[in-house]
């Protein structure tokens, strides 16, 4: 029997109101997925029929907390299981010795000697780490030179996708903080999805808490330029002489204003900054002492 796949996106703060709509109804086939890393989700349905799946849409989408930020897509799935319409979203990648892969591959997937491999799981909200925004971090920390000593930071590490590809890398001091709790969470159980339990910080913070008397010789956030914009000052002071600070969640128009904040506050740094679609990243380097 064929399925059907209806699916829309909706705002990330419209997520917990939209998962509580959701178990109160009680419909089977309705799920949400999210990427904490891109800051997306999804309102997805899947059912038996065309006009099951155009009813049931009907239905809820006067009940979501906020309204939909795309128009509903609905397709056909055929035979397959409704699982295997998350795999066509996620598709394993690399970048130098480091691999992200999804959950599912595990069994088939074979790592080159020497190289290392993140294993990512949709329904922990994990991200594909496919975002421009994830990309442009993760290639300028592989990029970056390595020390295993040097202390990282993610500061708003999502669901924890650049703090373990740090210490994957082999940084032994790895640290990831977000303001969400729940992001906190998750990032704890993708790290015991990867064997490594206990190998990164994870704990709860905001730009502000979670920086305080910490410094650190790569310093990582992927958010957004306006909340960079603001907290540029504490980010710059928890990046330690000779290090390296990591921006990403930019929009490429954003690019200029973003540099233009940063040089100011810190003059004497190096900047320079890259492009990829529509986002963009700016990486700074403190000079040494």
């Amino acid at each position: 029997m064929d399925l059907f796949e209806i699916k829309a996106e909706i705002a990330p703060v419209s997520v917990e109101e939209t998962d509580n709509l959701l178990l109160e109804l009680g419909i089977e086939g309705w799920s949400l997925l999210e990427d904490v890393i891109a800051k997306r989700a999804w309102v997805v349905g899947i059912f038996q029929s065309d006009a099951e799946t155009r009813k049931q849409w009907d239905a809820l989408k006067p009940l979501l907390p906020v309204a939909p930020v795309s128009e509903a897509a609905l397709r056909s799935l055929g035979n397959s299981d409704w699982r295997d319409s998350y795999k066509a979203h996620f598709k394993a990648w690399r970048f130098g010795r480091l691999h992200w892969v999804p959950v599912w591959e595990r069994e088939t997937f074979v790592l080159p000697a020497g190289e290392e491999v993140i294993w990512l799981d949709p329904g922990l909200a994990f991200g594909t780490g496919n975002h421009e925004t994830t990309r442009l971090c993760v290639e300028r920390l592989v990029e970056l030179p390595f020390d295993a000593e040097t202390r990282v930071i993610d500061a708003g590490c999502g669901s924890g996708i650049l703090a373990l590809s740090a210490a994957k890398l082999g940084y032994k001091n790895v640290a990831g903080f977000d303001n969400d709790p729940e992001a906190v969470r998750v990032s704890i159980e993708n790290a015991e999805l990867n064997n490594m339990a206990g190998r990164v910080d994870f704990y709860t913070g905001d730009l502000v808490t979670g920086l305080a008397g910490r410094k650190a010789g790569i310093v990582m956030a992927n958010i957004l330029a306006n909340v960079l914009i603001e907290f540029a000052r504490e980010l710059v002071a928890a990046v330690a002489p000779g290090g390296a600070l990591v921006l990403s969640g930019i929009l490429a128009e954003e690019n200029t204003q973003v540099r233009e904040v940063f040089a100011k506050i810190a003059p004497q740094w190096e900047i320079e900054h890259r492009t990829m679609g529509e986002w963009s990243d700016v990486l700074l380097r403190a000079p040494a002492l």
